[in-house]
């Protein structure tokens, strides 16, 4: 099937022939649905803390962050933007030539309100002779968008996210990688002063991400008190993965040349698996706010992280106590009720297991990575969803749920999923060492069954592509999770760019 050109190919990679045609043989197999046994819900999965509670998470975080503690923020940022500008793609293939649609109409009568008016202004001026009004005025409303989305003028249409112009001020403009600057300064600062953040970026955005970065690091570094380490990460090749015919052979390009496609957000669990820090925050890169409406955003991270800090502190307890080999038959039954309403992780059939197989059982459950995952109660907004599912060895534990993974065959998974009150806006902060400071390989705790099939194309030919387990879904399967609900205002993703004339994208 492979001839030496593919096997080159494969070793450039680093991945090899075995694992090309496990991964072939899935396109046949498909993945298996995953079993639902509820959908999580306040006090059954997702907890929501009163006031006090949450003040005194606050100052749990506050006193680890004294401490001689790393943090760490992660910030998946390699996507391009193509997608928030679909509307306007789809307006310059279009017959007409001045606005007709909604978001259309919505996007021209405000375009003076983004914050990148002023450079794609100038870039109509440049290219065109004539600013934004003038081209206008002249019928040249596809012009206008040109200049916004192509290379000639601000390229947005193949930029990254992360370095768009999102907000505006008095003085300046930000964009989300500045944005995310600021918040780490906030939340995520070590007592030694270091704020550290990692950017997953694509190979060819990295330059441009380096160039930005020393742009504003040193101003804000004086301005928040901080001294920034930031490292820039790229998805690591050997988590590309097979793109497929519909008869499911590789699918090769005109020069005969076996496709490779990116294996989706799952195959960053790689690049975090290279931190070694005590906790890790993790958020979209799209997810800012502006200044006059960080505090809330501040505040229930630390919450957040707070609920990560005194959860590990337990876990670390146990697994010490468990260790001495010292206990008694009461403490044991104080850690199955710990594992069981705490973590949420249950085994219908504990009570049969032996002394010596129970504690077995309850070191290697407490034993693997935490996390601490945001939760928005339902509006609409795509998202994983929080589930109580089964695993492979029978238990039932806390999960973040794709729509893919679930059978909608099933009447009773259909309802589980459609009644669901929450979803996760990918709000998460972890801890991935275990109570002896070693790091955990995340590795071992991906569940591999877990990815999808997607279909794509390619040089206008379709295709099935593979994706990995989720980054919050499969590739955490294994993980210890909390679900905790936090407000709607936490959360304010830029899909379109219609959603930056949001009131929550606007500094007050």
């Amino acid at each position: 099937m492979f001839n030496e050109q593919d096997k080159t190919l494969f070793a450039k990679k680093g991945i090899s022939a075995e694992q090309v045609l496990s991964q072939l043989e899935r396109f046949k197999t498909n993945f298996p649905y995953l079993k639902l046994s509820q959908a999580a819900s306040i006090g059954n999965g997702i907890i929501s803390p009163d006031s006090e509670k949450c003040e005194d998470y606050v100052k749990t975080w506050n006193g680890f962050c004294r401490n001689h503690n790393t943090i760490v923020k992660f910030v998946p940022a390699s996507g391009a933007a193509s997608r928030m500008f679909k509307d306007l793609f789809a307006f310059l293939d279009a017959e007409y030539d001045t606005p007709q649609t909604g978001s259309e109409n919505i996007f021209f009568e405000n375009i003076s309100e983004f914050a990148f008016f002023e450079a794609l202004n100038q870039a109509c001026i440049d290219n065109n002779g004539k600013d934004i009004d003038g081209l206008i005025e002249n019928g040249a409303y596809k012009e206008v968008v040109r200049n916004l989305l192509e290379n000639r003028g601000l390229n947005y249409g193949y930029l990254p996210k992360g370095l768009l112009l999102f907000h505006s001020y008095k003085s300046k403009k930000r964009t989300p990688l500045e944005e995310h600057l600021v918040e780490s300064a906030l939340y995520a600062t070590s007592v030694d002063g270091y704020s550290r953040l990692c950017f997953t970026v694509s190979p060819e955005h990295r330059e441009l991400f380096s160039e930005q970065i020393k742009q504003i690091q040193d101003d804000l570094s004086k301005r928040y008190g901080v001294i920034y380490d930031i490292t820039l990460s790229e998805q690591k090749p050997f988590t590309d993965t097979i793109a497929a015919e519909w008869d499911n052979q590789p699918f090769r390009n005109k020069e005969g040349q076996i496709l490779f496609r990116p294996g989706g957000h799952g195959a960053l669990i790689e690049n975090l698996n290279s931190i070694d820090a005590d906790v890790i925050f993790i958020k979209n890169v799209d997810n800012v706010v502006p200044d006059s409406l960080k505090n809330d955003t501040v505040y229930y991270k630390k919450m957040l992280a707070g609920i990560l800090v005194s959860i590990r502190d337990k876990v670390y307890e146990y697994l010490r106590l468990i260790d001495t080999g010292r206990y008694h038959h009461e403490q044991i039954i104080e850690i199955v009720r710990f594992l069981q309403q705490d973590l949420n992780c249950r085994k219908g059939d504990i009570k049969s297991l032996e002394d010596g197989d129970l504690v077995l059982y309850l070191r290697k459950k407490l034993n693997r990575p935490i996390r601490v995952c945001g939760m928005v109660k339902n509006s609409g907004e795509p998202g994983g969803g929080p589930f109580l599912a089964y695993n492979s060895d029978g238990t039932v534990s806390l999960q973040i749920v794709e729509s893919s993974q679930i059978d909608f065959s099933d009447n009773e998974a259909k309802a589980m999923f459609t009644e669901s009150t929450h979803f996760n806006p990918v709000d998460l902060v972890c801890s991935t060492r275990d109570y002896k400071g070693n790091k955990f390989n995340l590795t071992d705790f991906i569940d591999h069954s877990t990815g999808f099939i997607s279909k794509k194309s390619q040089e206008g030919r379709e295709l099935k592509a593979l994706e990995l387990p989720g980054l919050w879904n499969g590739a955490m399967s294994g993980w210890n999770s909390l679900f905790v609900e936090v407000p709607a205002l936490t959360f304010n993703p830029v899909k379109s760019v219609n959603d930056l004339l949001r009131p929550e994208h606007k500094e007050n």
